[in-house]
């Protein structure tokens, strides 16, 4: 599939929020478990931090926007963590299997080591093995586990704890 990624933009909450909301109600491929408002999605963009990477992944014809990824400095109360960063990525759930993540990847990748970012970390659910082998094929490697991470509906969930260096 012919994509184009570039950077997010305020005007494309709608499209943004009517991918995420989708996957956060199936409940199976994040920990989200909220769905989020347009308005909370634009405040995210425009307060996003300035050594972050936020891409949208469009087909080129119709500018419809297919998947997201977003790269967030690990934690900013010391520069020990200067070099990490935390990636998430998701792409609409009919647009899946198509090389978006793929795109989406190299460009961020890219950015990431133009920005000075030299490891990137992420948790991915454990019972979501498509977003895990995602990742593996980005060279991700698995750190370890956290069990019992994340409580939905009542049902503990474990996430696999991953990492990439650039």
């Amino acid at each position: 599939m012919d994509v184009l990624v570039r950077e997010a933009r305020p005007d494309d909450v709608e499209a943004i929020v009517a991918i995420l909301n989708p996957i956060i109600q199936a409940g199976v491929y994040t920990v989200f478990d909220t769905p989020l408002t347009a308005e909370a999605e634009r405040e995210y963009i425009l307060k996003f931090p300035r050594r972050g990477i936020f891409h949208v992944a469009a087909r080129p014809q119709d500018h419809i926007i297919l998947g997201f990824q977003s790269l967030e400095p690990f934690l900013t109360y010391t520069h020990a963590f200067d070099h990490v960063g935390v990636v998430a990525t998701y792409v609409g759930l009919a647009y899946r299997r198509q090389g978006i993540s793929k795109c989406l990847f190299e460009a961020t990748l890219e950015a990431a080591r133009c920005k000075g970012y030299e490891k990137l970390f992420t948790y991915v659910r454990a019972d979501n093995l498509a977003a895990l082998v995602c990742y593996l094929k980005q060279g991700f490697h698995i750190v370890g586990t956290s069990q019992r991470q994340a409580k939905l509906n009542g049902k503990y969930v474990d996430e696999i704890i991953i990492e990439k260096f650039l």
